[in-house]
């Protein structure tokens, strides 16, 4: 009987190589997936391995976050001077940053990519975020939140 460390363990090994080649587009695509190469998958735990492993879902499918590196290391690099992060309707979020260093998340968010993002505003301790949907603005402050940590 396999042991059920080792079997989650190969599934997440297996879901992070499926999502470094291509977004997924269903949960249940994981699971086919997982099942042709001969793993146990079930929905619920193929829910658990993508938040586990951090992915996001963005319009293309389940991802990984940061496939762009270089943009990643910037804003993870940014994210020292961020403080706090806050909704504010379900277009608009509100990023406080340490005084004087707006501009250099701004730019960071900017140089991202996100599809997310329609674009932001960068003053002198606080950025504006705009997005097109308050379920994009979900993805947009589970990615930064993912750089602060």
């Amino acid at each position: 009987m396999p042991n059920p460390i080792s079997e989650q363990a190969l599934r997440r090994d297996a879901i992070r190589q499926m999502l470094q080649h291509a977004p997924a587009a269903t949960q249940q695509s994981l699971v086919d997936a997982l099942r042709a190469q001969g793993l146990v998958a079930t929905q619920s735990s193929v829910s658990r391995d993508l938040k586990e492993l951090g992915a996001i879902k963005t319009r293309q499918g389940y991802e990984l976050p940061g496939s762009d590196t270089a943009a990643q290391d910037e804003l993870v690099a940014a994210a020292v001077f961020l403080r706090e992060v806050q909704p504010a309707g379900p277009n608009l979020t509100v990023i406080k940053t340490a005084i004087g260093a707006a501009q250099r998340v701004a730019l960071a968010l900017d140089r991202s990519n996100w599809p997310e993002m329609v674009g932001n505003i960068g003053g002198d301790d606080t950025v504006f975020v705009a997005t097109d949907s308050a379920a994009s603005q979900k993805v947009i402050i589970a990615r930064i939140e993912r750089a602060r940590a």
